[in-house]
């Protein structure tokens, strides 16, 4: 700023004035400032003026598994449009859904003095985050909630999506009705297994364990699995798909032939683009991700500015969007 004010012939409380948007710099001035800074190359250091205010930094955190997904995009997209309204900027990383990893980055925010955190949780232990929630920083859970501490938490009807995938299937004379998710120690899979289970106690159809395959979705690991569904003296019908990147692999598979009877119906959990360009188009269980990221930043900011209420859970709805492959008989 020295630079800056002999470069303009100005004291430095104008060129302060100038770079904080204050009122009472006649234009010339501030013009011959703002020439000054562009010549310079002149940035603020934000971090120095929030620490001798004693302010916010103007950054939350987000951690997500992977921001290479596009279920993960849209969901920093919507984040960073709430916090953009808040005047904050969005600091993202990817756990890869690893505990260690996550609380890496959680710590790593918190030393950088970030306004709040939102994170999609790999791990089920978030007591490191106990200390410094006391002191003042906010943390809101997405999709999934913390494993041992209670805070605000924003998830979407995994039982009821699955219920109704079920339901649904059932409704097209499907009794085989396979279910092909993540690894059971993930809450999101853990529940739309709960939410099958159910679907199935609803529709009379027996629960089956040999029809569900829960484990880490990679090309590979679900090519097999649907090897193994759709073969034997009784196949699996009909499946439904616990997560975006599970329907993908599995659509994947049947394209390239991993089955030697009739295509099965298929419902996938979370929409994904080109669902309704495929052949057949894709029914899903959609829900609204925007919504997800926006509820959590909303929760976020709202403890940022104050509110001292208790935590709060918000699951928002589902919806069955029928495109073709869930309406397939068998």
């Amino acid at each position: 700023m020295s630079d800056v004010a002999r470069l303009a012939g100005v004291s430095i409380k104008t060129v302060s004035r100038v770079v904080n948007d204050e009122p009472a710099v006649h234009p010339e001035t501030a013009e011959r400032v703002l020439a000054a800074i562009e010549q310079l190359g002149f940035r603020r250091n934000l971090g120095a003026r929030n620490l001798r205010r004693g302010s916010t930094t103007g950054t939350i955190g987000l951690i997500v598994e992977d921001v290479g997904n596009p279920f993960y995009s849209e969901l920093n997209r919507a984040v960073e449009k709430i916090a953009g309204s808040f005047g904050r900027q969005v600091l993202t990383g990817s756990s890869e859904e690893n505990s260690g990893r996550e609380r890496e980055l959680a710590l790593e925010f918190c030393s950088r003095r970030v306004d709040g955190i939102l994170v999609v949780p790999a791990g089920m232990q978030h007591g490191y985050l106990v200390p410094e929630m006391r002191a003042g920083t906010p943390v809101v859970f997405i999709d999934r909630p913390a494993g041992d501490i209670v805070a605000d938490t924003v998830l979407v009807d995994n039982i009821g999506g699955t219920v109704e995938a079920v339901t649904h299937l059932a409704s097209f004379g499907h009794r085989r009705i396979a279910f092909l998710a993540d690894s059971p120690d993930i809450f999101t899979a853990a529940e739309r297994l709960r939410g099958f289970r159910e679907g199935c106690a609803r529709a009379g159809i027996r629960y089956d364990e040999r029809l569900v395959v829960m484990r880490t979705p990679t090309p590979e690991t679900v090519g097999e699995a649907v090897r193994a569904l759709l073969s034997g003296a009784e196949p699996a019908t009909a499946i439904v798909a616990g997560n975006n990147r599970v329907t993908v692999h599995l659509l994947r598979a049947l394209a390239h032939g991993a089955h030697d009877v009739a295509r099965p119906a298929v419902v996938g959990f979370d929409d994904f683009e080109l669902a309704d360009m495929l052949d057949p188009p894709v029914t899903v269980i959609a829900h609204d991700v925007s919504a997800l990221g926006e509820s959590a930043a909303e929760l976020l900011f709202a403890r940022v500015e104050g509110d001292q209420s208790t935590p709060r859970k918000v699951v928002l709805p589902v919806r069955l969007v029928a495109r073709g492959s869930g309406e397939v008989r068998p």
